[in-house]
């Protein structure tokens, strides 16, 4: 079995020596000036933080990240795709926003935000895969079209896939938003007639000819002819075209993973994961709940498996944060994320994610200081 190695810094502190100056102490002794950035475009892949939500990445960590990149002659850009629900990033014009707001711009970061799968969640390259749960996967356009790719992932609790890590970073959030029902579905959409305003976007951007008016002069779908691309869910602005969130846990796990791999497979790609404000749920919600264990550290690894690998055994060794969820469904020992999430079963993401050759479970932990 093939051991990877995980660099980890605390969050220990001295004069001349800052939290900024171990993210880049830690990304080198990772090996990130291995890489030939030179005249590479590089993406930054990151979670933008849906607004009211505050525990995603600082932006001052990004910008010396950016910093960095630009330093070893990459031409860097931050990016994510847009969410399959509605709220505050599922379009370009008010992902942007967003990010705006939580400051990642130029001037707070020194890079652009390029929102990956374009202005309704519609532009992506299909990649090949042919794994177990997926022949191919929509990766947003810009994230596909990136020479290089690296991931700064906020390490936290996940309502579906049990824990947020490097893989999720990488895979649910490079899907296009068709990407994402594919992932979060085993089944084709449905129109919610009462959110239909008969605008006509599904009916004309359906690939297949599958929608139509019905007798009320609404949407609807002919299943015989529907591939559940989710082309009808991505550019319906009413909340009336949605997925039916269906299928089991695993198998999202299971996609997610396939989804990394498309991201990563054949370019170098290196990772950074931010183990500090454990939310017990995704920066996905427009609020975070109390961290579940204190701040730990910054991780970084060329291997996303086992870095995720290594944030959950970290966060499991760490003392709970009795002010949190955990008091709550009354945790005593065991896996956190289990305690939290008892419906999902993270080691699914992480055992299939090893399986199809992405990385390794198996770690060695180096401390950097």
């Amino acid at each position: 079995m093939v051991t990877s190695k995980v660099w980890l810094t605390d969050l220990r502190t001295r004069p001349g020596h800052n939290l900024l100056d171990k993210t880049e102490a830690v990304m080198r002794a990772a090996g990130i000036a291995d890489i030939d950035f030179k005249d590479k475009f590089v993406a930054l892949k990151l979670h933008l933080g849906e607004p009211g939500n505050l525990a995603y990445i600082r932006p001052n960590y990004v910008a010396r990240v950016v910093k960095l990149i630009r330093e070893l002659g990459g031409k860097p850009f931050l990016t994510d795709c847009n969410t399959l629900y509605k709220g505050g990033r599922s379009n370009a014009l008010d992902h942007l926003q967003s990010a705006q707001e939580n400051g990642f711009n130029r001037i707070g970061v020194g890079a652009d935000v390029i929102i990956a799968d374009g202005l309704k969640g519609t532009d992506y390259r299909e990649i090949p895969i042919h794994l177990k749960r997926c022949e191919t996967a929509k990766i947003g356009t810009a994230i596909a079209d990136a020479d290089i790719v690296i991931s700064l992932t906020h390490f936290k609790g996940h309502d579906q896939a049990g824990f947020g890590g490097t893989l999720k970073n990488l895979g649910m959030g490079s899907g296009s938003r068709g990407g994402k029902m594919q992932m979060h579905s085993e089944s084709k959409p449905k129109i919610h007639v009462t959110n239909c305003i008969a605008c006509g976007t599904c009916i004309r951007s359906c690939p297949q000819k599958a929608i139509s008016w019905n007798a009320d002069h609404k949407a609807s779908i002919d299943y015989t002819k529907c591939v559940g691309c989710g082309q009808c869910v991505a550019v319906c602005m009413y909340n009336a075209a949605r997925p039916v969130f269906q299928g089991t846990n695993e198998a999202l796990n299971e996609k997610i993973a396939e989804y990394a791999y498309a991201v990563v497979h054949g370019r170098p790609a290196f990772h950074v994961s931010f183990i500090m404000n454990v939310s017990p749920n995704c920066d996905c919600w427009n609020s975070n709940d109390a961290a579940i264990v204190p701040d730990i550290g910054i991780a970084a690894s060329t291997d996303p498996v086992a870095l995720d690998q290594a944030c959950v055994d970290l966060v499991n060794k760490a003392t709970v944060n009795q002010a949190s969820i955990l008091s709550d469904v009354h945790y005593e020992n065991g896996d956190k994320f289990d305690h939290v999430h008892p419906d999902t079963n993270w080691e699914s993401q992480v055992a299939h994610a090893e399986e199809i050759g992405l990385g390794s479970r198996s770690y060695k932990l180096v401390i950097v200081k």
